[in-house]
């Protein structure tokens, strides 16, 4: 079991990401350098497997529900692979995480590019595919191509691989200037983008998307150069065991399909809300959720749920309006059909305690409905499914993902088979014949979205209140370093 240690100190950021950097040990003594031999040998001996790891979205941070992250994942999964525990060492920032690797042992995993020929290093097979791109602050037009980029204040993190991009468009365009830094991290690259420290920036496709939602003022703009492949680094000189069993362990989670599952569950939803909805979610959040945070608190603490999944399930049903009422009738900040408001005792649907309560009761008498088999998130995505498409449509998606021979416990299944329900072929095999079955599947997937960024942005405020209280340089660009013209 992994004993957990966390030190926090706050990074410089905006006010939508105020990344917090973490330190993580485990209750095990400080490694010493590990002499010549072995190293796999070494770890078993040991029973743990050190990784140096950086705290960022992309990586390694803390949820909701403890440590999590894409390679997080991946590290983990490997530790249990090799049947020891997992000490991380996520104090890093990118040139690190190599000379600690080559001095201490025993992986890196921290978003590295693989570079052949490092000192000291011997690279793993490649675990996903990394495209540098240039990404600018929304406003500035004609960003469309390298030369656009020779006069603008232009900053990428050292080390991290987007400044051997940079480097090789130097040589095409001499006079190509840009700042460095290896004490930020990407959100804090973002931050500075977004409030006009910087026009533009290189980062990696992989980590726009997962954070541009956070920073609605920075815009996409163009591919630059060939891709890099993430990888694993081990320390060169003490045997191949180790190196062979991380490329034996991420071959398997590749032909098994793991990798891609993981892949999109963490860089795949880039299209679920456009910069509009965006925009317009995070106005909301400021000036109508403060109104309505105490009832939904109240309500979860009635119900179990989260309260921010709750807020988030309102904000998809209303954009947390109390007078909202649908074509159909249903009306309310939890947009509740008549029956439903009869059934839950709401006498008044546009009164947003009553409907905040009567809409969090209704999802839990949904989700105790379910059948016992179906447990986890699988659950609650179900319930937050029938809470749009009702109960019978839900079964009746279930019925077609087992005819497929999916699993009718599985959200993943039953996602696959809802929008059938909109095809003749399928419904009419059904008790409760057609629904418009889409819609369920992105109304869950709007909520999980909404969720994560209520949690994050309330997270992040209080971060940002802490570093309102901590002096703050007047230099904004204190932590790069000016990487000059070549001619």
């Amino acid at each position: 079991m992994l004993t957990l240690i966390c030190r926090h100190f706050i990074a410089r950021s905006s006010a939508y990401y105020a990344l917090a950097a973490v330190t993580l040990l485990t209750m095990v003594p400080t490694l010493s350098l590990v002499p010549p031999g072995e190293q796999l040998t070494h770890i078993d001996a040991k029973d743990f497997i050190t990784v140096h790891t950086r705290n960022t979205p992309t990586t390694y941070y803390e949820g909701r529900q403890g440590p999590t992250g894409f390679e997080y994942e991946l590290m983990h999964r490997f530790a249990d692979y090799l049947g020891v525990s997992l000490n991380l060492d996520a104090s890093h920032h990118p040139e690190s995480v190599l000379p600690a690797v080559r001095e201490k042992g025993d992986l890196g995993a921290a978003a590295l590019p693989l570079l052949p020929n490092t000192p000291g290093i011997y690279y793993t097979r490649p675990i996903i595919q990394m495209q540098p791109l240039v990404v600018y602050r929304r406003g500035l037009n004609g960003i469309n191509e390298p030369s656009d980029l020779v006069d603008l204040e232009l900053g990428t993190l050292s080390e991290a691989g987007t400044s051997e991009a940079l480097r090789d468009l130097q040589r095409q365009y001499p006079t190509l200037s840009w700042k460095e830094s290896h004490e930020l991290e990407v959100a804090e690259l973002l931050a500075r983008v977004e409030s006009g420290t910087l026009d533009a920036a290189v980062i990696f496709e992989h980590q726009f998307r997962l954070n541009r939602l956070f920073f609605p003022n920075v815009e996409r703009g163009f591919i630059l150069g060939d891709p890099l492949s993430m990888a694993w680094a081990v320390p060169s000189g003490r045997g191949l065991g180790l190196l062979e069993s991380a490329n034996r362990f991420l071959q398997d989670l590749q032909q098994s399909g793991t990798l891609d599952r993981l892949v999109s569950r963490y860089f795949g939803h880039d299209d679920y809300l456009e910069y509009v909805g965006t925009r317009t979610f995070l106005d909301h959040l400021d000036a109508r959720l403060p109104r309505y945070t105490e009832l939904f608190q109240q309500a979860a603490r009635e119900t179990e749920f989260d309260w921010k999944l709750l807020a988030a399930v309102g904000y998809q049903e209303s954009h947390w309006d109390p007078d909202a009422v649908s074509p159909t009738g249903v009306r309310g900040l939890m947009m509740l059909t008549n029956p439903t408001a009869g059934e839950m005792g709401v006498a008044d649907r546009t009164d947003p305690a009553q409907s905040i309560d009567g809409g969090a009761r209704y999802l839990r008498s949904i989700k105790d409905r379910l059948p016992e088999d179906i447990t986890g998130d699988d659950r609650l995505f179900m319930a937050m499914a029938a809470y749009n498409v009702g109960l019978g449509h839900l079964y009746d998606a279930r019925k077609i993902a087992e005819i497929r021979g999916g699993d009718p416990d599985s959200w993943e299944d039953v996602r696959a088979a809802l929008p059938l329900l909109q095809q003749r072929e399928w419904h009419s095999q059904t008790r409760h014949g057609y629904a418009r079955g889409g819609e369920p599947v992105i109304y869950v997937r709007n909520i999980r979205r909404y969720y994560e960024m209520i949690e994050y942005v309330e997270r992040s405020r209080q971060q940002f209140f802490q570093l309102e209280q901590t002096p703050v340089n007047d230099d904004p660009l204190l932590l790069f370093e000016l990487v000059p013209p070549l001619d």
